[in-house]
């Protein structure tokens, strides 16, 4: 019978086979097993997340340590040798189960490509990322003192535990310090320690003012009253911004409005050449002499990837205003906005026009 060159290969790799076994076996040859490094390591241990955010943290160094390898967090305790156990608290969290692109038609299409899942509220992926969810929160995860003195006992320390097949290695002494929840971003209205209202930079100690959010920019907005540009630094605010929540909607709005300083709403008509069908990824748009109001999925941006309405992490939008100006020129004001909205509900975004309000009147 004549044996095909695939049968005779075949034969000869099994003998190799056979052969490599047995001298293995005789001699005492060691297995082929992976490298795992006693330097493996991480170049931050001190972990300062905020609460209501989903943080990554990829700072491990492998050391030519052979992939994959298992992690694991173990030895979590206080700094006074108390366990710790709440890291450990199971939450729902979303996970992507299609691709979002940012071309979704409603909110039904994008919940459709995402699922909630009960996972850990803290945990070390199969990557070595620790990873803090959007899950963790002020209920679930004690922040960080009000005060600004960190104690021992205070602070969470935890070790990793990496396995692969040539042994295990511990990484000790872990540290998580997280900061109170914050909602939104930008959060400089926040006082980090305590939540409450951040205090005035110029002066700290007035219990009476306040921090404020500004545009990102501010752009040919002329004063109707002094005809000069309206401008934000250091001494003068002319146009801050609240990010709050409001109350009757129904769950998942997004309302622009706008604030002049008599303290009547300005109606965003006025801002007559923004494009407010592109503003943000919403639906079933709502327009009226107070706000602009759209329907949309949380949190805001959604996801890391650059849409039309995201830059790659942060979510932003320009309104846009035009007048004739002295010797006819027209002149296009502008506002936008870089921001982030972590916790679902009905939010409002309002820019106020504190001195004086924009002139839109030709001259």
């Amino acid at each position: 019978m004549k044996i095909s060159n695939n049968i005779r290969l075949l034969c000869v790799i099994l003998s190799s086979y056979s052969l490599f076994s047995a001298c293995s076996d005789m001699y005492g040859l060691p297995e082929d097993r992976d490298f795992i490094s006693d330097k493996i390591d991480y170049t931050n241990k001190i972990l300062e997340p905020i609460l209501g955010r989903t943080t990554v943290f990829t700072s491990m160094v492998e050391d030519n340590s052979t992939l994959p390898m298992k992690f694991e967090i173990v030895n979590a305790r206080y700094g006074d040798g108390r366990p710790v156990t709440d890291i450990f608290t199971k939450a729902p969290t979303y996970e992507w189960i299609q691709e979002y692109d940012g071309l979704e038609k409603s909110i039904a299409e994008i919940e459709a490509k995402r699922k909630l899942v009960e996972k850990p509220i803290f945990e070390v992926d199969s990557n070595g990322r620790l990873i803090l969810w959007a899950s963790a929160n002020n209920k679930n995860l004690k922040p960080r003192p009000v005060d600004t003195v960190l104690k021992t006992q205070d602070i969470r320390f935890f070790d990793i535990k990496v396995q692969n097949s040539g042994g295990t290695q511990i990484i000790k002494d872990f540290q998580l310090i997280p900061w109170t929840q914050r909602d939104y971003y930008p959060d400089t209205d926040i006082n980090p320690y305590t939540g409450g209202k951040a205090p005035d930079p110029q002066r700290p100690k007035d219990t009476t003012r306040q921090d404020y959010i500004i545009p990102s920019s501010l752009t040919n907005v002329i004063g109707e009253r002094t005809q000069l540009p309206l401008a934000n630094n250091s001494i003068k605010k002319d146009v801050v911004v609240y990010i709050r929540p409001f109350s009757g909607g129904k769950g998942n709005s997004l309302r622009i409005k706008f604030l002049g300083a008599d303290g009547k709403f300005i109606n965003p008509v006025k801002f007559n050449q923004t494009k407010w069908d592109l503003l943000v990824h919403g639906f079933n748009k709502v327009m009226n002499p107070e706000y602009v109001q759209y329907d949309v999925a949380y949190p805001i941006p959604l996801s890391n990837i650059k849409t039309d309405y995201s830059n790659g992490g942060t979510a932003f939008f320009t309104i846009n205003y035009s007048r004739i100006g002295f010797g006819g020129i027209r002149q296009v004001g502008q506002l936008s906005l870089n921001y982030r909205i972590y916790k679902k509900g009905d939010w409002e975004i309002v820019f106020h026009f504190r001195n004086e309000n924009p002139k839109f009147e030709d001259d």
